[in-house]
């Protein structure tokens, strides 16, 4: 049995049509090829099949899956399965037109990656071949309408490829019908205008090419208001001026290759920027209006030369984006407390790996958890994203669905990389993931994102205090860290072998030569000297910490700076409950939404570390109310009575009377002080 969705949606089997009668049974299959091999709940399916379901939505939509089974039954290999759920459609990979689409793009990037041109043109021309209207044409259900968006961008996408690559090996007159034919479908696309511009200059009509790119300022001036590209506008300049670059007789040089061989990133080139040796070394000259980037590009962060430690991390990391890992792109979230190291082992893997994704290497800075500034919403970052991909901001959709879609589009069926830092969440992430296979996205995040479907979880630690001091040392230097071994690891431990601590820690000693590695211990032993020794003018530990605080409700604020005065490390559920006043279902929740920030480790079942630095920063969000209390805090019973006290509603304790704990209720609900500072 076929499935065919590149157009009007069809069935087929033996080469027959098979019909499917009536319209909601055939949203009902187009919704289950969507999702084939995988199972689609029944909530779905009906939301997807009406605006405003009726009482019997339910038993409609099992009625359509009897008769759509009924229809699919005369093929052994498709079979419409009923799980707990909901529905999975079981079909080969092949049995899809849209799934032989993708594949015969994978082959021929690979074929052109190879210096096999021809064999590239005729994959791409098969795959064009396939499509016979617009996607799941006729089919109104909001996911089938997203797809078709996608889909159709691929085609154009392809189309554009395979006549830059017709470009390539000579052909120019027999290229300009078609190109012709196409820009009148599709006037805004400077891809197929450059790539019709090059074909009528080749063909000795320079002034019929000059006559294109007029044709299409006027256009755009009058529908758009909008000059054209930079890339056409160079692309008019070189057939002006009659240059090589023009003719396909030279390779672009650096001013031009943006316009002329841009394309490698998605045609597969290598990133040299000379085609391999058994094609014609003609550019692509689609790039000139294509929205894609140099294949070279590398938007990555430089790697750390002094990284440390790490191995366990990075060989299980580097083992999973080694893999091929078929269908679905490849999601691995780092997470951990603030300072931890989580961007320098995500960039540091992405450096290694990035010859397997030769399409592109991505990376955004979320900001999710920066004091200066608040998270940056999916939509700009996709901005960011598309306008990196070559899209200019005039072709950017308005919404967020659009852009989401457009984003997928660009990278379906290439193996590009992304590097998505610093996440204050999957809402965030989940609109920037690629939608198809070959690809490897980085996450990193204060959060757990356990949310994110499919995802690879990476937790980091703070460093063994081995490799803790390893790096100090290699910022020191070995010969004066040799000299006091002790003071090392007793620096390190103070630093609670956090890196950024350990890193700031080691750079302001290193700058002060006339120090012992003594007098940095004595600057680090107190929690209100040490605070303001690890800070410099361009970083701050507490101020990096603090932030992981700003994404809690004050309720949990107040917890965690209760539960800082502990006098131990370890504080165990009972104890933080005698501690707060609180019952013990709800100190289970909070430590529960502290371990998912990585505000708390588990130590054992039911015990809670919280890191040294992070109670120095708790207590220091209480400081400006804490009644004459210095910054660092006073540790021990009457600091913790005198808050609980203040949270009743019944104020500080007064000599020889030990206040009673307050109800559960008034230490949740009673409103934060008005001087602490979140």
């Amino acid at each position: 049995m076929e499935f065919l969705v590149l157009g009007a949606l069809e069935t087929r089997h033996s080469g027959e049509p098979v019909r499917v009668r009536g319209m909601r049974q055939q949203k009902l299959l187009a919704l289950l090829l969507l999702h084939a091999n995988r199972v689609v709940p029944v909530d779905v399916l009906v939301d997807e099949l009406w605006e405003d379901p009726p009482t019997s939505a339910r038993p409609q939509v099992h009625n359509a899956i009897r008769d759509l089974r009924r229809i699919l039954s005369a093929d052994e290999e498709t079979s419409l399965v009923t799980m707990d759920v909901g529905y999975r459609l079981v079909v080969p990979d092949d049995a899809v037109d849209a799934h032989r689409f993708t594949a015969r793009v994978r082959a021929a990037r690979t074929a052109e990656y190879e210096g096999r041109c021809a064999d590239a043109i005729r994959s791409l021309q098969s795959a064009v071949d396939l499509w016979r209207g617009e996607a799941f044409a006729g089919i109104q259900c909001p996911s089938v309408a997203s797809a078709a968006v996608k889909l159709n961008e691929q085609r154009l996408t392809v189309l554009e490829d395979l006549m830059a690559l017709r470009l390539r090996i000579g052909e120019t007159s027999s290229l300009v019908g078609e190109l012709r034919a196409l820009l009148a479908q599709f006037p805004l696309r400077d891809s197929l205008r450059g790539s019709l511009m090059l074909a009528l200059y080749r063909s000795g009509r320079q002034a019929d090419a000059l006559a294109v790119y007029d044709e299409g300022r006027r256009f755009l001036a009058d529908t758009l208001g909008l000059e054209p590209s930079s890339r056409l506008r160079t692309l008019h300049a070189e057939i002006l001026a009659d240059s090589p670059v023009a003719r396909g007789q030279t390779p672009a040089d650096e001013a031009v290759r943006a316009l002329v061989g841009s394309a490698r990133s998605t045609t597969g080139l290598p990133p040299s920027g000379r085609a391999p040796a058994a094609d014609t070394g003609v550019p692509l000259p689609h790039a000139a209006v294509r929205a894609s980037h140099p294949a070279g590009r590398n938007d990555l962060p430089h790697d750390l030369p002094d990284f440390t430690g790490r191995e366990t991390e990075l060989t299980t990391l580097l083992g999973l984006a080694g893999q091929e890992h078929g269908t679905t792109p490849l999601v691995i979230t780092v997470d951990g407390m603030g300072g931890v190291g989580k961007t320098a082992l995500a960039v540091r893997v992405a450096h290694r790996v990035t010859d397997r994704y030769p399409d592109g290497q991505y990376y955004v800075a979320l900001h999710g958890h920066r004091a200066d500034r608040p998270p940056l919403p999916p939509e700009q970052a996709l901005a960011a994203l598309l306008q990196a991909a070559g899209v200019p901001p005039e072709a950017h959709p308005r919404t967020l669905e659009e852009r989401s879609a457009l984003w997928r589009s660009r990278l379906a069926g290439r193996r590009c990389l992304l590097v998505l830092d610093d996440a204050v969440g999957t809402a965030q992430v989940a609109p920037l993931l690629p939608g198809t296979g070959g690809s490897l996205v980085l996450v990193t995040s204060r959060r757990k994102l356990t949310a994110l479907d499919g995802a690879v979880p990476q937790w980091l630690d703070v460093l063994p205090p081995a490799d803790a001091a390893a790096l100090f040392t290699r910022i020191v230097g070995e010969r004066r860290a040799a000299r006091e071994p002790d003071q090392v690891a007793r620096a390190v431990e103070l630093c609670g072998h956090l890196p950024l601590a350990v890193r700031i820690a080691a750079c302001r000693l290193r700058g002060r030569p006339a120090w012992r590695i003594a007098d940095l211990v004595d600057r680090l032993a107190g929690a209100a000297r040490r605070a303001r020794f690890l800070q410099t003018a361009d970083r701050d530990v507490m101020s990096v910490l603090r932030a992981s605080f700003r994404h809690l409700d004050p309720a949990l604020r107040r917890f965690s700076r209760l539960i800082s005065r502990h006098p131990a490390p370890v504080c165990d559920v009972d104890e933080a409950a005698a501690l707060t006043g609180l019952p013990v279902g709800d100190v289970e929740h909070h430590f529960d939404v502290l371990l998912e920030h990585n505000l708390v480790r588990e130590e054992a079942p039911a015990r809670f570390l919280l890191h040294t630095l992070l109670r120095d920063c708790a207590r220091d969000l209480r400081a400006g109310d804490a009644g004459g209390e210095q910054a660092d805090g006073t540790h021990g019973h009457a600091a913790v009575e005198h808050e609980r006290a203040r949270w009743a509603g019944v104020g500080a304790a007064q000599p020889g009377r030990v206040p009673a704990p307050p109800t559960p209720e008034s230490a949740v609900s009673a409103p934060p002080p008005a001087a602490v500072t979140v």
